[in-house]
């Protein structure tokens, strides 16, 4: 980032964190279910990984936008209301008239991990329809947030990396949480490349233990840090459910979140990450001190296990 735009933000940037990709609806079933009991009914919360990092950047103190779009009906309506009550930014958000908005099936096992059944899950058409509002969305932003999720498709991924590059051009900060799901690939391999194609384009990469695995190879959580770092990111965070983080880059150092209740683990790995983002806004980007947010960040996804809903 260039010594303007660092100034820029150390005085407090007014500017939004961008977050790139969906909002969906999540209908949960809202207790842990036996093998082969049948759901009795499912309750409304709002979803989708960007939205939901957004939602946790703006709880965070900082301005988030999401950029992407929501079908035309009342779910999407429903979704963006819920996004503007939580002090997020919906002027760069596409309404798709005759598109549905996508919905997920949540259900949770007796282990309380959760399980999907999404319909209208592709994201093609609320992707592509930002193609009028991307440029100024990037330019206007402090940063920018993307997943690996827009890139399964090529209308999404084309969107992607548009963006991606307005962004380095720009000289601003590129976060990636690759937030692999793996029903939405065809196999691992395409998950990897494009998840590798990010990071090496990205500033900060925050993952799960899981998916630096999936990455570089390597089932040390450091080792694979340290990996992913010689790609590109000047830093790289590595999280384990919850274990220790670990981040390797602009500082290598540890943190232990504090044990909580947990109702479900649903949006965690989201929560961290948009408390990741706005504690670094809030320090200028000063990547050397990402271990002074640690603990905000885990205490943000600490906080979304405390209900059925991923905000």
């Amino acid at each position: 980032m260039d010594p303007a735009s660092q100034a820029q933000v150390q005085l407090g940037d007014s500017r939004p964190i961008a977050c790139l990709g969906e909002a969906i609806v999540d209908l949960i079933c809202e207790r842990n279910l036996g093998p082969g009991e049948t759901p009795e009914a499912f309750v409304p919360w709002p979803g989708g990984a960007l939205a939901n990092v957004a939602v946790a950047i703006a709880r965070g103190g900082v301005p988030s936008a999401l950029v992407g779009g929501v079908g035309g009906d009342g779910w999407g309506r429903w979704l963006a209301g819920g996004l503007e009550e939580a002090g997020v930014s919906t002027g760069w958000l596409a309404f798709l008239d005759g598109a549905d908005t996508p919905v997920a099936l949540v259900e949770f096992g007796a282990d309380n991990e959760p399980s999907f059944q999404v319909y209208g899950e592709h994201i093609g058409p609320t992707m592509a329809a930002t193609s009028g509002f991307l440029d100024q969305a990037v330019a206007g932003s402090q940063a920018l947030i993307v997943g690996s999720n827009t890139m399964v498709g090529e209308t999404e991924r084309e969107v992607t990396r548009r963006a991606v590059a307005m962004a380095a051009a720009a000289g601003m900060p590129i976060l990636l949480d690759p937030n692999h799901r793996p029903n939405r690939w065809a196999s691992d391999d395409p998950a990897r490349e494009f998840c590798r194609e990010l990071t090496e384009a990205a500033t900060v990469v925050k993952l799960n233990r899981g998916e630096a695995e999936l990455i570089t190879g390597l089932a040390d959580p450091m080792a694979a840090a340290r990996e992913l770092v010689s790609l590109g990111p000047e830093l790289v965070l590595v999280t384990d459910g919850e274990g220790t983080v670990v981040t390797a880059g602009a500082v290598e150092t540890s943190h232990q979140p504090e044990s909580a209740p947990t109702v479900s683990p649903l949006g965690a790995g989201d929560a961290f990450m948009g408390g990741l983002a706005a504690g670094l806004a809030r320090l200028g980007w000063d990547l050397a001190r990402a271990g002074e947010v640690l603990p905000g960040a885990a205490a943000a996804a600490a906080a979304v296990c405390g209900s059925w809903g991923a905000q």
